[in-house]
């Protein structure tokens, strides 16, 4: 789904261990890494978006996981222009993401990263929380910022808003 502004809906997902370190994909076959994250289809939710991209990526299913929170709102990144395809109709220019903040509550044999017939990662790692912005591809990182800097109250606390590198973009949702 791509909105009249040019921005395709999508989720991501931030998936904490019990450390509160945070799971970090390498796409497969390329030097790069992220967390997971996909498109959200028109007959879903973003909370069922986020679930089915859990499975496709990682291979775990909604009861390995807790749902902590989310983001208040969607958070929006462009792509460079010599990634936008001119000639798709329509024309997405970026994405526009909900982001969900989980914890693992299974052993870490239950990940299968081959789960789903186009697997996104050949490789993770946990990381310290706040790495991936720094690691992730530029045109992401402004975006992976203001998700980590409002989720992180759910996952560290009152504590969380003096190790942010940024103040938080407002109050994340917690879920219950």
């Amino acid at each position: 789904m791509i909105d009249s502004d040019g921005f395709r809906h999508n989720v991501g997902i931030i998936l904490s261990n019990a450390e509160g370190r945070v799971f970090w994909g390498k796409r497969i076959g390329q030097c790069t890494w992220q967390f997971p994250q996909g498109g959200i289809r028109p007959d879903e939710s973003p909370e069922e978006a986020m679930y089915r991209e859990l499975w496709e990526e990682t291979g775990l299913e909604a009861g390995h996981v807790s749902l902590v929170g989310r983001t208040r709102g969607w958070l929006r990144y462009r792509l460079p222009k010599n990634l936008v395809r001119r000639h798709a109709s329509p024309r997405c220019i970026g994405q526009k993401q909900v982001w969900f903040l989980l914890s693992l509550d299974c052993d870490e044999s239950c990940f299968n990263l081959g789960a789903s017939p186009k697997p996104e990662f050949d490789g993770w790692r946990w990381v310290d929380y706040w790495l991936p912005m720094e690691e992730v591809v530029f045109f992401k990182r402004k975006v992976y910022r203001r998700a980590l800097s409002e989720l992180a109250p759910l996952l560290f606390g009152a504590e969380a808003e003096t190790a942010s590198p940024l103040p938080t973009s407002g109050p994340a949702r917690r879920v219950s």
